[in-house]
């Protein structure tokens, strides 16, 4: 690589700051082949992701929604390009995951990403473990998923921090 050379990656520990929020961008406009091909490749049978004729004779939606795992699953890739590319040890955990609305074919995904707290690692020396919040919000703003997301990064290398 040349000094002229920029390469993408995500946060090294040092670099993410508690109360930072990022907005992830550009959104993910969800589609029903996202839902059945996501729905089938979990082998989730649920009716109301893959039988028009049964969700729509449901209430209260009367339309198949969106399968909760491809927008958890959505929101959580939307922040990987900003945050942890080539940056993330592994993913620690996931909670605090709540669904307070629907997402439908046709919606947008717009994902936020606030960095809660972190702390260096006690067992695992030049990494760091990041608490990340993520909200996603449908084209109106209306929230449709939240998550908590606990990950393991890498500290910046030692020769960068000159």
């Amino acid at each position: 690589m040349s000094a002229n050379d920029i390469l993408q990656r995500g946060l090294y520990y040092e670099e993410f700051v508690v109360d930072a929020r990022y907005l992830h961008r550009p959104g993910r406009t969800a589609t029903e082949a996202d839902n059945v091909l996501f729905t089938t490749l979990t082998m989730n049978t649920q009716a109301l992701h893959l039988d028009a004729a049964f969700a729509d004779a449901q209430e209260p939606f009367r339309a198949r929604v969106m399968n909760s795992m491809w927008t958890l699953s959505t929101m959580v890739g939307a922040s990987v390009a900003q945050l942890t590319q080539g940056t993330l040890v592994a993913q620690l955990g996931l909670g605090d995951i709540v669904f307070p609305h629907p997402l439908f074919a046709g919606d947008t995904l717009y994902t936020e990403s606030t960095i809660m707290q972190k702390r260096l690692s006690s067992s695992r020396p030049g990494q760091g473990i990041v608490h990340i919040a993520h909200t996603g919000r449908n084209q109106d703003g209306t929230v449709v998923a939240t998550a908590v997301r606990s990950v393991l990064v890498l500290c910046q290398p030692e020769e960068s921090a000159l």
